[in-house]
């Protein structure tokens, strides 16, 4: 029998009076994270229990002179340390980056035997690890020079409530809450906002906010705003009442707040980006949990406007979710299957693609990928960022490692990887929200200019 490897599991054990508190279901052998990375992933059969398949990596943080791992070619060090839980990555047209800190919002409990587990995993797998200072707030570095070394760090906004994306037009500064659209001035070179945020939109919120991180992206031309809703469950256990304008992307009117579900059935929508090429919307989405170790695969792919992809009747196009019920056969018969599958829990939460100059040219057009990490699986998977990439707008080749060494050899978590963006000298920057750091990745040395 599997054990959680980790030193929180005999509290939680003798918490709900267990000697063995894990009671997962048989592995399922032969099937490997490659196996199930790429456009036609290997689905097995699905595995039903009273508990899941659980291994979580406690939290340790960096020691010092510790970091990441990066392919030759490539160094990484630190842009920032010391923040409360850096979740996502915005860089302003002037070049200052902003990293969103936050938790998430206090929830109604929930009290059953399974509920309180699922809510015990969510809180130490889903969040960082300490860090110093408030979180709930956005944090501005200014590195003039390109160096790697912010000449400025202050606090830009504060006082939120569980903010995540962000998205700049003009002058609006749009920043999305856990359970709304709030838009902010902003002037060119500000290191600060004081006044207040005016509602653009409401957001499906609590008391119940099962998956509250707010992904936000503007459209290529302005005028309209696309925001992740995730589920409010795992597999609609809540009912479908609870799930209202949920596991959706919404597009929002800039101009007016007017509000129109673009696509549904996505389980947890993240990392909303353009594609630079074609010019489509693109997401990471976290698939769901509870249906073994190799199942379901999180998945990247193009967003169609109207398109249905699955959540919660069926998974990677017309595959059945047994637990779902009532069915809907009309619903799965117009499941969208992804384009690329990103492995089973890795929870895909960061999306970017990459089209600055310093990096090789191999890189140009392609996606690079924050994997947050698995808990529902007897092996880690995740906890690293990979990069996809692309030909004609088109995944065109295997995922590969990039930054990597997030877990230490005892499968501790060293740090987990959120959000990623490129600045403006073409580094990538990654959000790691166990770590509380800002980690830089520059090609050595640079292969062209800066974009």
């Amino acid at each position: 029998m599997n054990r959680w490897k980790t030193s929180l599991a005999p509290c939680v054990a003798a918490a709900f009076g267990l000697l063995s508190f894990t009671l997962p279901a048989p592995a399922q052998d032969g099937i490997t994270v490659e196996q199930q990375t790429g456009p036609n992933p290997v689905l097995p059969e699905p595995q039903l229990g009273l508990f899941p398949t659980m291994k979580i990596s406690e939290i340790v943080g960096w020691k010092d002179g510790e970091t990441p791992s990066v392919p030759q070619g490539y160094a990484i060090k630190a842009l920032a340390t010391g923040l409360a839980h850096p979740r996502e990555l915005y860089v302003l047209p002037n070049g200052d980056i902003l990293v969103v800190e936050a938790q998430a919002p206090a929830g109604k409990p929930v009290r059953h035997p399974k509920g309180l587990v699922r809510g015990f995993v969510e809180k130490m797998v889903g969040g960082g690890g300490g860090g110093s200072g408030d979180s709930n707030r956005i944090t501005l570095l200014r590195d003039t020079n390109g160096d790697g070394t912010p000449e400025e760090r202050t606090v830009f906004l504060e006082n939120l409530h569980s903010p995540f994306g962000v998205a700049l037009v003009g002058s609006d500064l749009y920043v999305a809450h856990a359970d709304a659209i709030m838009r902010y001035p902003y002037n060119e070179g500000d290191t600060q906002i004081t006044a207040p945020g005016e509602l653009l939109a409401p957001l499906p919120g609590g008391p119940i906010n099962h998956h509250w991180t707010k992904s936000l992206v503007a459209s290529p031309d302005g005028n309209l705003l696309y925001v992740g809703v995730g589920s409010n469950s795992n597999a609609a256990e809540r009912g479908m009442e609870a799930e209202k304008n949920r596991a959706a992307i919404h597009e929002v009117d800039r101009a007016t707040g007017r509000q129109r579900l673009f696509a549904s059935g996505l389980r947890n929508p993240n990392g909303l980006t353009f594609n630079p090429t074609t010019g489509a919307l693109w997401t990471v989405v976290n698939e769901r949990d509870e249906l073994g170790p190799n199942l379901v695969p999180d998945y990247l792919t193009s967003v169609q406007d109207g398109g249905f992809y699955g959540w919660p009747y069926s998974y990677y196009g017309k595959h059945v979710d047994p637990r779902v019920k009532p069915e809907r056969p009309d619903l799965v018969e117009r499941a969208i299957v992804p384009d690329y599958a990103l492995g089973s829990h890795v929870a895909a939460l960061g999306l970017d693609f990459y089209t600055a100059t310093a990096f090789a040219p191999r890189y140009q057009g392609g996606a690079f990928i924050g994997l947050h990490g698995s808990w529902n699986r007897d092996e880690f998977s995740g906890y690293k960022v990979i990069f996809v990439p692309f030909a004609d707008g088109r995944p065109s080749g295997p995922a590969e490692d990039f930054v990597t060494g997030f877990l230490n050899e005892e499968g501790q978590a060293r740090g987990r990887p959120v959000g990623v963006a490129v600045d403006a000298t073409g580094a990538l920057l990654i959000a790691d929200d166990a770590g509380n750091t800002v980690w830089r990745v520059t090609a050595t040395p640079p292969v062209n200019a800066a974009r």
